[in-house]
């Protein structure tokens, strides 16, 4: 009886010994360390508070809600405070299971520093990238912006207050942002551009110097405006002066030129003349040729002859009998010349056909000595081939005549006709570059010839002489592009019958 007694009193003290351990493992688990903050808050000034441990399922408790508005933020494991109302108050955080993780005690006043917030957050909200806050009794502006300009207007508007300091500098993405826009405005898939330190570098290569420049012109255009720091303002800092846009782009050597193509230019002229003259005259104009003289004459010699005057009468008409005349006249003639000849792509071809007509003049001391008046057709053409594969060609014509009218006492009458002009034309076609058609008629009554003497002793004198002459050329141009020089010589030959 007392063993089995003290068996159940060796089993009740285990059994309380096992329960105190239980119960002390208990507290101690449920036991977690509290972080204790204070928090100094301004009215209207949202804030963000770092948790270090934030357990699903937390909530906030305490009398905080009179003063500010309080969100847990999870993602970020923050608090975000909204100050509403001055005064002091508390805020725990507890976990799922109701124990106190974290205690704050706040502290909300109001400040002037609160307004000049508001009213920069407020000028500001247009720029991205910039942040408001009040620290150490100050309110700061910092963040990063992508544009000069902002930079402008953030620096205009925190001069206005002096409670207010900007911290904002000029973002590194905006250079490199830029750097994109430039190589996308250039559009040359062989040019790229890069940002490095505040400067722009053009690489690549290009065909000639002129892709070069624009490549540099069009950076230089989107390069934005140096804005100075705080250390540069102070002279605290001193940089280098140095170009912002730096050109790395190399030109590549020109390709070796083709020879250029051969083109054969064939002229043909054509000119059709017609005169025509009829004409009727009846003279009759006797002229006295008076050749009375008186001779003195002594006889020395002979003495049968005695001294005296003797005179004589002479005289002799001309023209006595009357003349009629009637004729008339018909000609029709027609030149055809054709030139041909193979020159260069761009490069002039000239062809004349000249023929010098010698007359004589009297000099300075009647002296006699001959000169030439040059008569015939010359032209000059230089063709161009607008494209690699076309067959159109630009002609530019410079052609002249000189035809030979008529043979004068003061030398050859020669006529002058020129044509200049600019054409495109087709290979193997025709163009008819220029023409003149000339018109002229004439009637002439009692028309004296020069050889009618000018003190007839009768004058009957009648003429009539009616004249028309007509003239008309043309001028046609024919390019060819050729494959070689001697591309239709086997044409020739056998039309020639020649031989190698």
């Amino acid at each position: 009886m007392y063993l089995n007694d003290l068996k159940t009193k060796f089993i009740l003290s285990v059994f309380l010994i096992c329960t105190l351990l239980f119960a002390f493992n208990s507290n101690a688990k449920d036991k977690v360390e509290r972080a204790t903050q204070s928090l100094n808050l301004t009215m209207s000034i949202d804030e963000e508070i770092k948790v270090d441990y934030l357990p699903p399922g937390a909530t906030l408790k305490g009398d905080y809600k009179k003063l500010a508005d309080v969100k847990i933020l999870p993602e970020t494991k923050t608090l975000k405070f909204s100050p509403r109302n001055e005064g002091t108050g508390v805020l725990t955080i507890n976990d799922s299971r109701g124990r106190v993780i974290a205690e704050y005690y706040l502290r909300v006043s109001k400040s002037n520093l609160s307004k000049v917030a508001r009213e920069i957050r407020a000028l500001l909200a247009d720029i991205e990238g910039v942040d408001v806050k009040i620290i150490n009794d100050k309110v700061i502006v910092d963040g990063q912006v992508l544009l000069p300009a902002d930079m402008n207007r953030i620096f205009s508007v925190v001069s206005q207050y002096k409670e207010a300091t900007s911290l904002v500098v000029i973002s590194p993405i905006a250079q490199r942002k830029i750097a994109e826009i430039i190589q996308r405005e250039i559009v040359n898939p062989e040019i790229s551009v890069r940002a490095v330190n505040d400067k722009f570098i053009l690489e690549g290569s290009v065909a000639d110097i002129n892709e070069k420049q624009r490549a540099e012109i069009i950076a230089k255009t989107y390069v934005p405006d140096v804005v100075t720091k705080a250390g540069e303002g102070a002279g605290l800092i001193r940089k280098q002066r140095a170009e912002v846009v730096i050109n790395l782009i190399t030109v590549r050597a020109a390709p070796t030129a083709d020879p250029g193509k051969i083109i054969q230019l064939v002229v043909h002229y054509v000119e059709l003349q017609k005169d025509y003259t009829k004409g009727f005259r009846f003279q009759w104009m006797p002229s006295l040729s008076d050749d009375t003289g008186v001779k003195f004459q002594l006889g020395q010699r002979d003495p049968n002859s005695g001294g005296g005057i003797v005179s004589s009468l002479t005289g002799t008409i001309s023209n006595l009998l009357p003349k009629l005349n009637w004729a008339k006249e018909h000609g029709q003639a027609r030149v055809l010349q054709s030139q041909s000849i193979i020159v260069l792509d761009n490069q002039p071809g000239k062809v004349q056909s000249l023929t010098r007509i010698p007359y004589q003049v009297i000099g300075a001391n009647n002296q006699p000595s001959t000169q030439f008046e040059e008569s015939g057709i010359s032209s000059t053409i230089t063709p161009s081939i607008l494209g690699q594969n076309s067959d159109s060609i630009r002609l530019t014509i410079d052609f002249s005549l000189k035809s030979l009218l008529s043979i004068t006492t003061a030398g050859p009458l020669v006529s002058n006709n020129s044509v200049q002009t600019i054409i495109i034309v087709r290979s193997g076609e025709s163009a008819a570059i220029g023409g003149l058609v000339s018109n002229q008629s004439g009637t002439d009554y009692n028309k004296l010839p020069k050889d009618a003497s000018s003190n007839p002793i009768l004058s009957l004198y009648a003429s009539k002489s009616f004249r028309r002459n007509q003239s008309q050329f043309v001028v046609f141009v024919t390019p060819i592009i050729k494959s070689s020089a001697s591309a239709g010589s086997d044409r020739i030959k056998s039309k020639f019958r020649l031989r190698d």
